[in-house]
């Protein structure tokens, strides 16, 4: 891991949504990426003697530049892009990914465990639906998910990273692990990434983040904070698991 400049240099990609339908013109998980750190701060100690935590190396937070549309076939070329341009225009390895979407209005933090492949019945913000089960018999072995499990699991231990995600974060949150990403645009995102590293023959260092729906100042504030900390706590896990 690490970049030519700073061979201990971890790159963390960040993505969010665009704008969810007339109902949110603000999606709150673009709100949230957009006014993340370009790198991972210092840990604050909660109280006068606690420790700081381990020492971590420096962590680049690169966020996509822009939100993506809540579109499907805007995803499923997109998602290529954003693991494969390594390397490309001086662009980092990304280690570790957090794609970000909006949930329901329930003030809950959810990362989620695994991303579906079928069931995707929703249209998109164009009113497209996404077809794949008509594009799998037409296209049958050239069909981009054939061969692909029904159900793929992140290679992160998130129990692991919910419990630091909990230490790291103010308390009185609702943190939790969620085994359902809800079979649209959230769930296609991750499920997107989790094949394409998958076919790669990569580990599958990426989760899914969901937010709730509400964009204001202050529940923006608490989203950008408890990203921070998401990201620290998935780094440090990662770097535990190694060793290090």
């Amino acid at each position: 891991m690490g970049s030519a400049s700073d061979p201990e240099e971890l790159t963390v990609l960040v993505t969010g949504f665009g704008p969810f339908k007339e109902n949110f013109p603000v999606n709150p998980s673009w709100a949230i990426a957009s006014k993340l750190p370009e790198y991972l701060p210092p840990l604050r100690p909660k109280e006068v003697g606690t420790s700081d935590g381990p020492r971590l190396p420096p962590v680049r937070i690169l966020v996509h530049p822009e939100p993506i549309r809540v579109n499907y076939q805007t995803v499923r070329g997109l998602v290529p892009e954003l693991w494969d341009l390594e390397g490309k225009s001086g662009r980092p390895r990304i280690d570790l990914a957090v794609h970000i979407g909006m949930a329901g209005p329930r003030p809950m933090y959810q990362i989620e465990r695994r991303g579906h492949r079928d069931g995707y019945a929703m249209k998109d913000v164009d009113g497209e639906f996404l077809r794949d089960q008509e594009r799998h018999a037409e296209e049958g072995k050239d069909w981009i998910w054939h061969d692909m499990p029904k159900e793929l699991e992140t290679d992160l231990d998130l129990d692991d990273v919910l419990e630091k995600w909990k230490e790291h974060s103010p308390h009185g949150l609702d943190l939790r692990i969620s085994e359902d990403a809800g079979r649209y645009l959230c769930d296609f995102i991750y499920f997107s990434s989790l094949t394409h590293l998958l076919k790669a023959k990569k580990e599958r260092k990426v989760v899914f983040l969901h937010v709730p729906a509400d964009s204001s100042e202050r529940a923006i504030t608490t989203g950008r904070e408890l990203t921070v900390q998401l990201i620290r706590s998935l780094v440090e896990s990662e770097l535990n698991r190694r060793g290090h």
